[in-house]
């Protein structure tokens, strides 16, 4: 594990201005982490981004970080013997931080069960579908492949299966007679950029419970 730009110990679950603690976890060019921070830096959402952790080096993420001086923390998987050992030095990265809050944004692994039971309730996903339909891979590509009229993005609290978790927001979009899926991606990434900045907005403000299966915004 190679930490860069580090900030000192990490003790509280709050920040001293009240503010939440922001983990991102991503993995290539990290366009729903700048949205998100740059509703952070305007202080729209009332949370500071404390580290970025990514798992891919030299992954764009990691440049959006340095440029807004978001501490970095590379824990890179290629470098680890196993899957096991990658999860743990993960669960220490994240674990050290002390977030209230842990989002994915383009993070492409599934997270280990040791690691969403020690942040239950605290970590937020986003999906180029509308859950349930078309989970994993290539959502787009499936709901083109599908016939459907209409797609989208879904913001998920994360649990121990894949894009299972209980449904946050959802934002619609058309798809259209001559849609590829690069066009379709295209569109729905515009509502990611929407969507994942207000439900942090949301979770920062404590204005999200999660009520079995349903998430009341109160």
């Amino acid at each position: 594990m190679r930490r860069n730009n580090t900030a000192g110990p990490l003790e509280d679950t709050v920040t001293v201005d009240g503010k939440k603690r922001i983990v991102v976890l991503a993995s290539g060019r990290g366009s729903n982490f700048q949205a998100i921070l740059d509703e952070v830096l305007t202080g729209s959402i009332r949370g500071t981004c404390i580290r970025l952790i990514s798992d891919v080096a030299g992954c764009y993420a990691l440049e959006r970080a340095k440029s807004s001086r978001v501490p970095v923390t590379l824990v890179d998987y290629h470098s680890f013997p196993s899957k096991d050992a990658y999860e743990k030095a993960l669960l220490f990265a994240m674990k050290e931080c002390s977030p209230d809050l842990v989002v994915l944004a383009g993070y492409m692994r599934i997270l280990g069960k040791d690691i969403v039971r020690s942040f239950h309730g605290k970590i937020m996903n986003i999906h180029p579908a509308l859950l349930p339909s078309f989970p994993g891979l290539h959502a787009q590509r499936q709901a083109i492949s599908y016939g459907v009229k209409v797609a989208g993005c879904t913001v998920h609290f994360v649990d121990e299966m894949m894009d299972t978790g209980p449904v946050i927001l959802q934002k619609c979009v058309p798809v259209l007679p001559d849609d590829d899926e690069d066009s379709l991606s295209e569109r729905i990434l515009h509502e990611e950029h929407r969507c994942y900045p207000l439900a942090v907005k949301l979770f920062c403000e404590d204005h999200l419970k999660i009520e079995g299966r349903v998430v009341r915004v109160r």
